[in-house]
């Protein structure tokens, strides 16, 4: 999910380019889990993340809210990882992330404020109700998210673990983000 200010300060920004520094990180480690394991991964995606931010300030001219908090959680889970040789802190990243973000957008709707629309409105034109639904849907499917996350990593092995973050969670999400054209066209505010 992008904050919709997708504009390059060099022109050199696409789709293309926000793709390859969002999925990049998590492409290296999976393949740095299946040559080296889990503990050179973790640190190869601590490297990774770090210079895909770096890469979205120089090429996009901004670092986008929700890369940087998934950045944050990476340096300090995968530190823990790291320092205490425990793959627990890695593997509980992704449940930490999503209920976080489940989080942030169920408060944001008790006190009236539609993070959602916050973030992305720069990009999706959609009525107040619009935004609503989307939001609660987001919500839930986060939460979800980190239910599946938590039963993957608990009964599976790491390396399906990681597969399982790289090759399941990511498609679910392209999947669960496609399924919403029909609420953008029936609440899109051109449409009224």
């Amino acid at each position: 999910m992008s904050d919709g200010e997708d504009t390059p300060k060099s022109g050199g920004g696409t789709a293309a380019t926000k793709l390859a520094i969002d999925l990049g990180p998590l492409l290296i480690f999976f393949a740095a889990n299946a040559w080296y394991g889990i503990f050179p991964a973790t640190a190869a995606f601590m490297v990774a993340i770090v210079a895909a931010l770096a890469a979205s300030r120089l090429l996009l001219g901004k670092i986008s809210p929700m890369p940087l908090i998934t950045a944050v959680l990476v340096m300090v889970f995968g530190g823990l990882t790291l320092f205490l040789q425990d793959e627990t802190f890695i593997k509980i990243k992704p449940t930490i992330l999503y209920v976080l973000f489940a989080a942030l957008l169920f408060g944001g709707m008790a006190v009236n404020r539609l993070f959602l629309q916050m973030v992305m409105g720069d990009a999706i034109d959609l009525t107040r109700e619009g935004w609503r639904i989307m939001t609660v849907r987001w919500a839930i499917f986060f939460l979800v998210l980190a239910v599946l996350n938590e039963a993957v990593w608990r009964t599976m092995t790491t390396d399906f673990w990681v597969s399982f973050k790289v090759f399941g969670l990511l498609p679910l999400t392209f999947v669960f983000a496609a399924l919403q054209i029909g609420l953008l066209q029936k609440h899109s505010k051109s449409a009224d």
